[in-house]
């Protein structure tokens, strides 16, 4: 059927009855707009109203289908050539009407896949539920529309795009892990651990992230790719390793305390710096007093203080050569000690250098790092800070 043409008859025959296009859209039950759109062949009127349509007009479905009026003898051979048109018509609009249903599953799937990454929050669960339901509602909106009359082969083209895009969203969720430190929304298993710092184990059908001190201004998140730990075995710091590991440290190895800059960003990096503090260089005795914006008993849940002032004074002196005392400054309470102190006093300390007085990241761990989590070591090692 040619809308243009068909269009155009309604049109006309719309005048010839004396109708205007909302009275006619009233008779059937339509706005006159969509009549507008009829006779500007922009639309046809729905098979519903074609048979009500041309009573009203005067004239017979076969004219109106053809657009035109048809003479007695050659009635039969438009009739053939409508019904042929109509059928056509029918079948574009079923194909049409399965479009849309296919477009909307396909977008609801999209917006459901969107949501999960956006609207729920990483450690939910249910991020991982609703963009699984909505990748397999954007498959099978495609799965309806791929042009195969083989059900096998739709079903494994569909099946080979729901993989490929998973994959996708398992790589956007690694780079999510790795560069924006949050817990992966894949994942198969989640363990919580309270202990001395508060640890969730997420397990990825690939690799393993723990987040250890959850939910404190020293969280950070350790990516094992090797699945070589468990909640057991994992090695955990109370600082944010992020910030405070020797790896990150080691940048500001210097010979010389009186280098402002290189002091200041080597005390930012360190534990309690997250409280806000301001220091001071003693260059005519090689040392630096630090005062903190807190009270040392506060937030000094496991005795955080005292690990930080001797995890800060031991890292202090193995990074900054000529170093020889530091005071730690708090509201109301003061604490110092000096190189020497922690040369003959601290166990292990010349082990964390290396023959040419490098530092070595792994004693260092070994010997700094993880003695921290031993409440009995460090409240040994305090016991050699003065208290002013």
């Amino acid at each position: 059927m040619d809308s243009k043409k068909t269009g155009r008859f309604i049109a006309v025959n719309r005048k010839k009855m004396g109708l205007t296009q909302e009275q006619l859209g009233e008779r059937l039950g339509v706005s006159n707009k969509t009549v507008s759109r009829w006779e500007n062949g922009n639309y046809m009127p729905d098979l519903s109203l074609l048979e009500p349509l041309s009573r009203e007009l005067g004239i017979s479905l076969n004219e109106l289908l053809a657009g035109e009026e048809i003479e007695k003898e050659k009635v039969i051979e438009y009739s053939e050539q409508n019904l042929i048109s109509t059928i056509d018509y029918s079948e574009k609009k079923i194909r049409n009407e399965h479009r849309k249903i296919s477009a909307f599953i396909a977008g609801a799937g999209i917006l459901i896949c969107i949501c999960a990454f956006t609207v729920f929050p990483s450690e939910s669960s249910w991020g991982e539920i609703y963009s699984l339901l909505g990748l397999f509602l954007t498959a099978a909106g495609i799965f309806r529309e791929l042009p195969f009359s083989s059900i096998l082969k739709k079903a494994l083209v569909s099946a080979c795009l729901f993989v490929v895009v998973l994959g996708i969203f398992f790589i956007a969720d690694y780079i999510g892990v790795t560069q924006f430190k949050q817990p992966p929304v894949y994942r198969y298993k989640t363990t919580t651990v309270f202990n001395e710092s508060k640890l969730i184990e997420y397990r990825n059908l690939f690799y393993t992230v723990y987040r250890i001190n959850a939910d404190t201004p020293n969280e950070y998140y350790l990516l094992d790719l090797k699945k070589q730990y468990t909640v057991d075995t994992v090695p955990t710091s109370p600082f944010n390793r992020d910030k405070s590991a020797i790896e990150n440290l080691l940048q500001y190895r210097s010979s010389y305390v009186g280098n402002n800059s290189n002091t200041g960003n080597l005390i930012g990096s360190l534990p309690l710096s997250e409280y806000g503090f301001v220091f001071e260089i003693d260059s005519e005795n090689c040392g630096v007093t630090i005062d903190y914006h807190f009270t040392d008993w506060y937030n000094n849940e496991n005795s955080y203080t005292e690990k930080a002032l001797v995890y800060n004074s031991v890292s202090a002196f193995a990074l900054i050569d000529n170093l020889e005392y530091i005071t730690f400054n708090f509201s109301g309470s003061s604490y110092s000690v000096t190189r020497k102190t922690i040369e003959e006093n601290y166990p292990g300390y010349k082990n964390i250098f290396t023959d040419d007085r490098s530092i070595d990241a792994e004693n260092f761990n070994r010997y700094v790092e993880q003695k921290m989590k031993d409440a009995s070591f460090v409240s040994d090692i305090f016991r050699l800070f003065k208290k002013a």
